[in-house]
């Protein structure tokens, strides 16, 4: 019997591989040949249940972990592709949520293959030497990963899914509450609300356009008598004008200075969120997608290959081999901006420090390079990533920037230029540097230098307040908090896109009615689950339990029974919140005559028939009058391309009135068109008229602010 068992192990020579995506697994089958099969798991394949808790709160704890729905079949070809095989290694992503996958899949493969060898391995890149080396050294599982991961999934659960049932009951079906995400939500509410009440203030600055050689240059009025100029109306700037009026100008004063510019780290994954969100409009969600597809590998002509390292990191660490490779191409193409020795930088004092910065795998592969085996998308984050890595070994740069004072009668203006003196790590940075960054002026002035004056006027200006959030910024926020770790940011905003909780608008991120109210419910009843004190103290702890410097039970135990006894406690007195959201119109059902009202679906407010179920009509939301015919204006989303949405009128297409300014309920006291809300640079967010023809701006002052209000509801009715 022992005979034929050990000739049965030697006749299987295949090792099976299980990583967690079909792209993954092609790159890796194809490094290490014949004797290995290489498998994907597609992500988890035993979870918590959704249907329950599934967590033991009275016994340790303890989670239910069973087979994910529809998983099964995935599980079934593990198990019988294992049978076939002499060992398991187990090579999904390198991070807690990849050991858990690699724990829970290598202890249900055992259960079902006894005496099998189950070997762990895991590689920053996805590159021919760095597979080769994992596979060649197999280590255990990391068991101090999987209960970090484990103690983060249970409090997970523990407040999603008590807060969650709460919400049902007193809001609406369907929704949900979660540990990081109410947290975000929150901020985004009180950012709203700052923006809401602020109140812009006028102010004006006076410029002269002076001919200088044959250009022009500008300068701008900083003092008037020796005081520091500060201009409340357009009556303060035209006295101004008026007196500083045919008088000659005259460089009074030159004064050059120097400014370093040092090269910023490598990628963090928030920091490269942040990058792509500014840089390239791109979502967070579809940073990660991106970037998981450069990082699982690409054809690359012959070869395939990952031409990032992991993607989910928030260490600025280099390997030695990689700054090597770096300090190599530099000094091949860029040598004068090498510096004597490579750059090493400090990863932030929460920083798990687990894994390398995001870097290429190979610096020889430039974005020119492999440009034209990559998709758009790809092209342009995996430039902005090859250049950030670079940029970070090379030499800072120099600016010389040179100021010039310039009388005017009684006035003192002042204009500034800079120039590169050294061009350093922007002899790289295309796509990842701003305009301003780039541009580079010369001031040709001397002392002493009289220059006509071809114009001298006053502009008006308003004082901007706090911007919404937007991907970048809302990362930033959560990542300064210590919030969250770089695998939830861009879940955690889908989520509340998904939910309706926010909407975005131009970039920004803006919460919707539902979210509000959620907010305020939390933030009552629950204000320590939504206190960002304490969700960076649960972060903590939780990174405290992967360095076993804590207990997870024992904390898990702190937390949950006062927070569920709070709970039962609310879930009694909280009066219910259903229906609130919804709101009888004027609007007339074109079906059977009753009246419409307006609810919160899935994707927003809409129009219902009261008469439901016998009648189920519904419409899209009139956020306007159609200057041109009459119709409503709702909101649409183009069928094809990137579905932008845009508000265009319900007699298209008889009439193709459209806008992607957003409507908002008032009209134009000057010419009745209906009034858009717009954002930009100069103005900041503000109300304006959609009517190409009329220049109403609508005024920042409170009282104008008021009355205007009021002629615009007069002028709807």
């Amino acid at each position: 019997m022992a005979a034929k068992k050990t000739a049965k192990t030697s006749a299987l020579s295949q090792t099976l591989v299980i990583v967690e995506s079909p792209a993954k697994a092609k790159t890796i089958e194809k490094y290490l040949g014949s004797k290995y099969k290489v498998q994907a798991s597609m992500g988890h394949l035993i979870d918590l249940p959704k249907s329950r808790l599934g967590v033991d709160v009275d016994h340790d704890f303890e989670p239910e972990y069973l087979t994910i729905r529809g998983r099964a079949e995935v599980l079934k070809s593990l198990v019988k592709e294992a049978k076939k095989s002499k060992a398991i290694m187990l090579a999904s992503d390198p991070d807690r949520e990849g050991e858990a996958i690699a724990y829970q899949i290598g202890k249900y493969i055992s259960e079902k293959v006894p005496g099998i060898p189950v070997s762990r391995i895991s590689f920053n890149e996805i590159t021919p030497g760095a597979v080769q080396e994992a596979v060649a050294s197999p280590h255990e599982l990391d068991m101090t990963k999987v209960d970090a991961q484990k103690a983060r999934r249970v409090m997970d659960r523990l407040v999603g899914y008590n807060l969650s049932p709460l919400l049902w009951k007193k809001v609406k079906n369907g929704l949900s509450a979660g540990r990081v995400q109410s947290v975000a939500l929150k901020l985004i509410c009180d950012r709203e609300k700052e923006v809401e009440s602020f109140i812009p203030e006028e102010f004006w600055t006076i410029e002269a356009v002076l001919k200088s050689h044959r250009s022009s240059l500008k300068a701008e009025l900083v003092l008037y008598k020796g005081d520091k100029v500060q201009i409340a109306d357009g009556e303060s700037a035209q006295k101004l004008l008026d007196e500083l009026g045919n008088k000659p100008a005259t460089v009074s004063e030159i004064r050059v200075t120097e400014k370093v510019l040092r090269p910023k780290p490598p990628f963090t994954t928030s920091k490269l969120q942040q990058t792509a969100a500014n840089r390239l409009g791109f979502t967070s969600k579809k940073t990660m997608q991106v970037a998981q597809r450069l990082y699982e590998g690409v054809n690359i002509g012959t070869r395939r290959m990952g031409l990032i390292t992991y993607m989910r990191t928030d260490s600025v660490r280099i390997s030695e081999g990689a700054l090597a490779e770096a300090r190599s191409w530099i000094s091949e193409f860029h040598s004068a901006q090498l510096p004597e020795q490579a750059q090493r930088y400090a990863s932030g004092k929460n920083a798990q420090d687990a894994h390398e910065a995001i870097r290429p795998t190979s610096v020889s592969l430039t974005p020119d390079t492999v440009s034209r085996f990559l998709s758009r998308d790809e092209q342009k984050l995996y430039a902005l990533i090859w250049e950030r890595f670079v940029a970070s070994q090379m030499i800072p740069a120099t600016m010389q920037i040179t100021t010039a004072d310039i009388a005017i009668g009684d006035g003192l203006f002042r204009t500034s230029a800079s120039s590169f003196t050294e061009e350093g790590f922007y002899k790289v940075i295309r796509l990842a540097a701003s305009k301003e960054e780039r541009t580079s002026h010369v001031l040709a002035l001397e002392a002493g230098q009289v220059l006509p004056v071809d114009k001298l006027h006053s502009i008006q200006h308003f004082t901007q307040g706090p911007s919404r959030y937007t991907d970048a910024s809302i990362i930033r926020m959560l990542e300064e908090l210590g919030i969250g770790r770089p695998s939830t940011y861009a879940p955690t905003i889908s989520t509340l896109l998904e939910r309706y909780y926010v909407s975005r608008e131009s970039r920004q991120i803006v919460p919707t009615t539902l979210g509000r109210m959620i907010t305020d419910i939390l933030s009552e009843y629950f204000p320590d689950v939504l206190d960002t004190g304490f969700t960076a103290k649960m972060e903590s702890m939780l990174d405290e339990v992967e360095e076993q410097k804590t207990d997870w039970v024992g904390r898990m135990q702190e937390f949950y029974f006062p927070f569920k006894k709070r709970l039962d406690a609310v879930m009694e007195t909280l009066s219910s919140r259903k229906g609130q959201l919804d709101e009888m119109t004027s609007v007339v059902c074109d079906k059977c005559g009753k009246p419409m009202v307006k609810k919160l679906g899935k994707f927003g407010f809409f129009l219902a028939c009261s008469g439901f179920p016998e009648c189920r009509n519904t419409k899209s939301i009139p956020l306007a009058k159609c200057p041109k015919c009459g119709g409503d204006i709702v909101a649409r989303k183009r069928v094809k391309g990137k579905r932008r949405e845009f508000f265009g009128c319900t007699n298209y297409p008889t009439c193709d009135f459209m806008t992607y300014d957003r409507p908002i309920d008032m009209n134009c006291p000057k010419c009745g068109w209906f009034l858009v809300e717009k954002s930009d640079k100069v103005s900041g967010v503000h109300k304006a008229c959609i009517n190409p023809n009329c220049d109403y701006l609508h005024s920042r002052d409170k009282e104008d602010q008021d009355s205007q209000e009021s002629e615009g509801q007069e002028a709807a009715e």
